[in-house]
């Protein structure tokens, strides 16, 4: 059970809230119970929690009592209240709002023992609406046969929460393991696991060697050079006009690509072009000077700013209407909840709201890069464009160096890139504005994102580009900005290695010294991004003591942007996919269900947890996280020395009237629900259930928190689950997940960094 704090929440999730929106009742009073119009699948976080200023020896409080608190009334089995503050103890649950009348009492006991148990005096306790009935400040206890009883406070809290908050607000510190707070409401449930040595059983000790048990991996990720992932230049290439090769993540039509296409013409004077005063504010010669960007933000100051602050939780920022200019501090921890974002969310109502309102121009949206060579925008457009593809948003990366190696070849000198070669600049230009218009172009095809690859380094470029875009797409200029002397040599290693510039010069010291050439060139006409509508990522890369500017920013797809960004870093670490164990209704093939494991599902949980032992022997901060269901929690059972988190995000797919049920007895009962399901499994909705569309919105935060986290995370779930989160590193469409291959007692290893994304399979059992 997590921790929660005091403060209530009006309105949040869509919710209709009775009488004022709010939830009466302040701490030490009874209130009264939760009632009205309900709507949204809202619930009610309810909190208990009791006071003492001193407890004799080591009793700690308890509940038992009734469903869904703990549903035992033998004092064995009671919860224990977790420790708060030095005199406080808390117990939080969530329960629905129109719950059945919850009866139960409190007692103390030791919490590893079960004696002795001192139950609290007078009737039994009820709940209802979220909320004790009757007078029910104090609880009464008699310790020791003293005359007269101990009286401990009772507060009682009801919070109303959407379930996409319970989802979407949840991180996680890694220095004690506990869970974050966003506007009050605990995150996640985390479980110590004992650090005693895992227990084989029969035929569960592993091999010595890993590697004995690697199987090839059906579809690996590719491992080239990520500028050769972007788009091919179709106008060095072809002379037709661009076609989407992944419409909408493959097969999930814009509502508004066709219209943008016939429209076209009729852009220039329906829309407002995004920097319609741009001849007063830029000046092609030089730079400009900004009137908008104010200095950085310090953090005792968040509270009187009105600008957005993230820090590296997962809880999406509710941006306003327009940011003038603010700064976000990545790996901070703010100390109060008033500056926190209101959490978002991934839901697929706002992906579609996102192309159906605002202007045709800003429904289309360009992600130019800007930045030094060696400074990681390659990498960064690489990692935003699988985001925005794996979310449904129609993207593609253009890398402006894959043009001008096609045009110009890939053998060009440092001296091509000085700023006194007139004709080099020229060339550089002139592939820079074949990429913009094969952007455009295939924009008005449907294409939604375009990220724009280069390092537009100048004022003069980016108002080219801004000129180019007027009529057709809004532009916001991504910069990335890096100090660290350490990381920049890193990257340029890097550079020399992968790079198709140097793949002709087998001498690696001249390659390098013709790319620092190239670098100081570059280095001498630099001008930082002071115009239009700008992100800049100041010393990112590490994940850790960066920063975030943020200027102009308006809109639910750019803010999702920032969201990501402020979150992801290139930090190497490893993640680890894999189903539960067998299960019984995998045995009978029924789907859903919350059955216990199969014995070979026992067997491999034990060998997971060997492989786990040795494969993450060296870590310390690794982090297990599993579903709510039993399955998966009984499977990571055997794992020890690593805390577990439960999150119910990962939950499998969702199937509705169906659930229990064999696909032969859906064919037969339901056979128009069999056929549907079969002509389209991507966005076949089980009655009353979920779709896989659904279940990768409801993931969002947790692509969020692995992009977010430093440590390995090992993620035993279920199949449609883990389908929708490979899909995601492996950058595949959307239209392969019904179909991945996701088999049974199979580790997947992901391992993501500089270079990007690897995979490795572990097969432990047939």
């Amino acid at each position: 059970m997590g921790t929660s704090g005091s403060k209530g929440m009006d309105g949040v999730g869509g919710v209709a809230l009775p009488g004022d929106g709010g939830v009466d009742g302040d701490e030490g009073s009874a209130g009264r119970a939760v009632t009205g119009s309900w709507h949204g699948g809202a619930q009610l976080y309810v909190s208990l929690k009791m006071e003492k200023a001193r407890i004799i020896g080591d009793l700690v409080p308890h509940v038992y009592g009734s469903e869904p608190i703990i549903g035992s009334w033998d004092p064995a089995h009671a919860l224990a209240m977790e420790r708060e503050l030095a005199s406080m103890w808390e117990l939080s649950f969530v329960v629905p709002p129109d719950h059945e009348t919850l009866d139960f009492k409190f007692l103390l006991k030791p919490k590893d023992a079960a004696t002795p148990c001192i139950i609290e005096e007078g009737p039994t306790r009820l709940l209802t609406g979220g909320m004790l009935e009757g007078d029910v400040r104090l609880a009464n206890f008699r310790i020791n046969g003293d005359d007269e009883p101990h009286e401990f406070r009772v507060f009682n809290k009801a919070d109303i929460v959407s379930p996409l908050e319970l989802a979407a607000s949840w991180r996680v510190y890694k220095e004690n393991f506990q869970p974050s707070m966003v506007r009050g409401i605990p995150d996640v449930s985390i479980n110590e696991a004992p650090a005693h040595a895992t227990e084989d059983g029969s035929g569960s000790s592993l091999e010595l060697d890993l590697e004995h048990y690697v199987v090839p991996t059906p579809t690996a990720p590719p491992t080239e050079y990520a500028a050769n992932l972007a788009a091919t230049p179709a106008s060095l290439t072809q002379p037709s006009i661009w076609t989407n090769d992944i419409p909408l993540s493959d097969g999930i039509q814009s509502p508004s690509a066709s219209a943008d296409f016939q429209d076209h013409s009729d852009h220039n004077k329906d829309t407002e072009a995004p920097v319609a005063d741009s001849s007063k504010k830029l000046q092609v010669s030089g730079m400009v000077e900004s009137k908008s960007v104010g200095t950085l933000i310090q953090l005792q100051n968040q509270d009187r700013q009105k600008g957005l602050y993230v820090d590296r939780g997962v809880v999406s920022p509710k941006l306003g209407k327009s940011f003038s200019a603010c700064s976000l501090a990545s790996g901070l921890n703010f100390g109060s909840t008033k500056a926190m974002p209101e959490a978002a969310g991934a839901v697929a109502a706002a992906a579609v709201a996102d192309r159906l309102h605002g202007s045709k121009e800003d429904r289309k949206l360009a992600i130019v890069l800007v930045g030094l060579p060696a400074r990681g925008k390659t990498f960064t457009a690489v990692k935003l464009t699988r985001y925005l593809r794996w979310l449904g948003h129609e993207t593609k990366h253009f890398n402006v160096g894959k043009y001008r190696r096609l045009k110009h070849g890939a053998n060009q000198s440092a001296d091509f890139f000085r700023p006194d070669n007139q004709e080099g600049i020229e060339a550089r230009n002139e592939v820079a504005a074949l990429a913009m218009e094969d952007m455009i172009d295939w924009m008005h095809g449907g294409g939604q994102v375009g990220i724009f690859d280069a390092t537009n380094s100048t004022s003069k470029r980016r108002y080219m580009l801004m000129k180019m875009a007027e009529g057709n797409c809004k532009i916001i200029f991504l910069e990335t900005i890096c100090n660290d002397r350490n990381i920049i040599e890193r990257n340029v290693r890097l550079k020399i290695q992968q790079s198709p510039d140097y793949a002709d010069q087998p001498d690696y010291e001249a390659g390098l010294q013709d790319f620092l050439e190239r670098l100081t060139n570059y280095e001498k006409v630099y001008e930082p991004v002071e115009e239009g509508s700008y992100i800049k990522m100041i010393d990112m890369v590490k994940g850790e003591g960066g920063q975030l500017q943020v200027n102009n920013i308006s809109g639910y797809l750019p803010g999702r942007i920032v969201f990501f960004l402020v979150n992801s870093h290139l930090a190497p670490r490893p993640i680890l996919l894999t189903r539960h164990g067998e299960s019984l209704h995998n045995v009978r093939g029924r789907v859903g269900g919350d059955t216990v494991l199969s014995e070979d599902g026992e067997l491999y949980a034990k060998k997971l947890a060997n492989f786990i032992e040795k494969r993450l022997k060296s870590e310390k901060t690794a982090t297990i996280w599993t579903s709510t269901l039993q399955r998966t929690i009984l499977t990571a059972t055997p794992i020890v020395g690593f805390p577990k988190i439960q999150w119910r995000a990962l939950d499998e797919i969702n199937s509705g009237v169906c659930d229990g049920m064999t696909y032969e007895e859906i064919k037969k009962i339901m056979p128009e629900e069999y056929e549907s399901r079969k002509k389209d499994k991507l966005r076949y909705r089980y009655p009353r259930g979920e779709s896989y569309l659904d279940v990768i919105q409801r993931l969002e935060p947790v692509i969020i928190e692995l992009e977010r986290q430093r440590a390995p995370v090992v993620v035993i779930s279920h199949q449609a689950v883990l389908r929708a989160l490979y899909s995601y590193f492996a950058d595949r469409p959307l239209r392969e997940v019904p179909d991945m291959e996701m088999p049974l007692h199979t580790i997947i290893e992901i391992q993501m960094g500089v270079t990007g994304v690897e995979e490795k399979r572990y097969k432990l059992m047939d």
